[in-house]
């Protein structure tokens, strides 16, 4: 008999909720994790960069209080004071993910390394453990990339970030993703002096009518914006670092953050031992996150490369996947994985929250029945009464008003995610937001603003008010 009847490498939140599920269905579960319980989330992510970007919202806050009538002095940044809020929100949330409280559900937690010996095998602390099935969500790492100079100067990535004992004095970010646009932000609101360095384009995934509000908001908060920058070296600079661009600027800083995206922790886990097919790209799986070469292995979270999606390293995305492996791999219920709804969020001020697929990605398939309706922030009551109507709802809908994708800018426009993610799970009309009662004034009716503009040209049109006028006679 196995030793286990599953078998999880990583402690991330993929690895955690399958972990939870699967011991409270009452099976024999091991977890294996060789860094911090709680994984990148936790620890270098999703926590310690919301606590530290609303340490950096309230010194904006104060800042910005004159707008109301409420004349202020200009904050000052306490970095040690800082550091304690975001180490604070990090313990606070830790229990949750703690050995005791997996222990406590049943779970046996090896706090090493561990790597397949076999097809049905781990090695881990010096022992060798055998399962019915395993699931590897060892989730990703920030890349570093091969630019000459860079592994001879100390950088920062997310996972050393949030460790600074000092304030950074010009902190140069490689990479105008959402966390480099999110961390340059939030240290440009704390007072250093920050540069953004892009190859390309800010948020290159986004929409761009939703970029435009982000770039001039961070412009605003002092942010150096260099986008179609190539860097060609890095070199010192002194106790600081110099980044060479390839059309001959030099920009000096004294902190470098290294933000051009993640890749897969495929190495060391011996996954040739136990012939898993993988890239890196991450494990290869089929739909319902099975791997494609080994039937008793399931893959979830960052590691995740199911059927040629790519991974998605998003925290709400390891839940969907658990959700899929508890059906596929516990219940052995037909399950399959689909991101036709998936939101995303960047964090900035004014946040950009993407559901679904963009109008370009829409485009790109082929599809000419799109239909577009969008509808200002500054037509918001709720916005405008708070002095931040800046942004927009933009919603992509097919001819017959189903709602396909979601563009949205502005500030706090994540919380609307949800409404609009449910929307395209459930293949919903536009006609539902249009009708729906929402409380007023909320910033929500944006979106039932730019649902009902699908239907107002038919509405208003010259049948339509023919027909008004013939009805305007009855009794």
């Amino acid at each position: 008999m196995p030793d286990f009847d599953v078998a999880i490498i990583g402690a991330g939140a993929a690895g955690l909720s399958v972990a939870a599920i699967s011991a409270g269905l009452g099976l024999k579960v091991a977890l294996f994790e060789r860094g911090e319980m709680g994984g990148d989330c936790l620890n270098f992510g999703c926590v310690p960069s919301k606590a530290l970007l609303a340490a950096a919202h309230a010194a904006a806050e104060a800042r910005r209080a004159a707008r109301f009538g409420v004349k202020l002095p200009p904050p000052q940044i306490d970095w040690a004071g800082v550091r304690a809020h975001v180490a604070g929100a990090i313990a606070a949330i830790a229990p949750n993910d703690s050995v005791e409280r997996f222990t406590g559900m049943g779970v046996t937690v090896v706090q090493a390394m561990a790597r397949f010996t076999a097809r049905d095998a781990l090695e881990a602390a010096g022992r060798r453990f055998t399962f019915r099935r395993a699931v590897i969500a060892a989730g990703s790492a920030a890349i570093v990339p091969p630019i000459p100079g860079l592994s001879d100067v100390p950088f920062l990535t997310n996972e050393t970030l949030f460790a600074l004992p000092e304030k950074p004095g010009h902190l140069l970010v490689l990479g105008g993703g959402p966390i480099g646009l999110e961390m340059a932000q939030a240290h440009a609101r704390l007072g250093c002096r920050v540069t953004v360095v892009e190859g390309a384009a800010i948020a290159g995934r986004e929409d761009p009518e939703c970029v435009a509000p982000l770039r001039a908001a961070l412009e605003a908060d002092g942010v150096t914006l260099r986008e179609g920058a190539k860097v060609a070296a890095v070199e010192r600079e002194g106790d600081g670092i110099a980044l060479l661009l390839a059309d001959g600027a030099r920009i000096a800083g004294t902190h470098l953050l290294v933000a051009v995206g993640r890749a897969a922790r495929v190495a060391g886990l011996g996954l040739e031992a136990a012939d898993i097919a993988h890239s890196p790209r991450g494990i290869a799986t089929d739909l319902a996150l099975r791997s494609v070469s080994n039937r008793r292995v399931w893959a979830a979270g960052d590691i995740a490369d199911p059927a040629g999606l790519g991974p998605r390293a998003f925290t709400h995305v390891c839940s969907q996947h658990a959700g899929i492996i508890a059906r596929a791999m516990l219940f052995r219920l037909p399950a399959k994985l689909s991101y036709d709804a998936l939101p995303r969020v960047t964090y900035t001020d004014p946040e950009i929250a993407q559901i679904g697929p963009t109008e370009a990605e829409l485009r790109a398939t082929g599809r000419v029945d799109l239909a577009i309706t969008r509808w200002p922030l500054s037509e918001n009551d709720r916005l405008v009464a708070e002095g931040r109507a800046e942004g927009l709802v933009k919603l992509v809908a097919d001819g017959k008003g189903r709602l396909l994708g979601a563009s949205l800018a502005g500030p706090g426009v994540g919380n609307m995610a949800g409404m609009f993610a449910l929307m395209i799970g459930q293949r919903m009309k536009l006609s539902a937001l249009a009708g729906a009662v929402l409380p007023y004034p909320t910033a929500q009716e944006a979106g039932k603003r730019a649902a009902g503009d699908f239907y107002a040209p038919r509405l208003l049109s010259a049948p339509v008010k023919r027909a008004v006028g013939l009805l305007k006679h009855l009794p």
